[in-house]
């Protein structure tokens, strides 16, 4: 590192996104099963199952798997990556080196965004194939909900990876991922699921998460919006102190 770049801060942000996005972009076996399954799932439970689904089927179905898109390269990018590179001695040398901690955080989080982004993009390429027609200002509201989806379940992440194994972590990441999917409502609307899963949804982000897109749609919901906006919004300040905490106590 330049001592032109230490003496420029957001050089050093710059950077370490670029070259994060860089790393993600050069590993397949992340990047493809995180961007393709959404879509595959997406097309099979709300095209190919159905008959004949209508746009406002499909739009409905939309809400959820914009939400499903940005759980799996969150939790898997942040929970696994980051306890793979904490065992690998990564992290412990990042944080000997001068560079800000909060870089490493924003950088993983870029990567994680443009994973959702072209997971997103495949999912909204297939509802326009099925007929669906969103006006432009609801397209960007749930374009912006979607990629914002990621925040809390990086986070949790974070404090997952900086905690566990790689083993552990992977597998406590596939337990965040499939089961708040289901009992979020993310591949089957809530509605219809059993009363006990739907309270056991309650406490994921996925569920409200997937509530606030639907009422973005103009889709049924169940509940508020604003309920769902504060259940985020106090799930995401959990998600905060987890993964600030598994940062302080992790000796590397």
């Amino acid at each position: 590192m330049t001592a032109a770049t230490l003496a420029a801060p957001s050089g050093v942000w710059r950077r370490e996104v670029i070259a994060e996005l860089k790393r993600t972009s050069r590993l397949p076996q992340f990047l493809l099963p995180t961007v393709l399954t959404p879509a595959a799932f997406f097309g099979l439970f709300s095209m190919a199952v159905a008959r004949s689904p209508s746009p406002a089927y499909v739009a409905a179905m939309l809400a959820g798997y914009g939400v499903f898109a940005a759980t799996g390269p969150a939790l898997f990018g942040f929970g696994a990556g980051v306890a793979m590179e904490r065992e690998q001695g990564l992290i412990e040398l990042k944080r000997v080196s001068p560079m800000p901690a909060g870089a490493y955080v924003v950088a993983k989080l870029a990567a994680t965004i443009m994973t959702t982004a072209i997971a997103l993009i495949l999912i909204d390429a297939l509802a326009l194939v099925a007929g669906v027609r969103l006006s432009a200002a609801i397209w960007a509201r749930l374009t912006i909900l979607h990629l914002a989806a990621a925040i809390p379940f990086a986070l949790i992440g974070f404090g997952v990876g900086m905690r566990m194994s790689g083993k552990g972590a992977v597998a406590i990441a596939n337990a965040l991922f499939l089961g708040g999917s289901v009992l979020g409502g993310l591949w089957i609307p809530s509605s219809v699921l059993p009363g006990w899963m739907r309270t056991l949804g309650e406490v994921t982000p996925s569920y409200h998460l997937s509530q606030l897109a639907r009422a973005i749609m103009g889709a049924e919901t169940i509940g508020s919006p604003v309920a769902h906006a504060a259940a985020v919004a106090a799930i995401t300040l959990a998600g905060a102190v987890w993964a600030w905490s598994g940062w302080r106590r992790s000796p590397a």
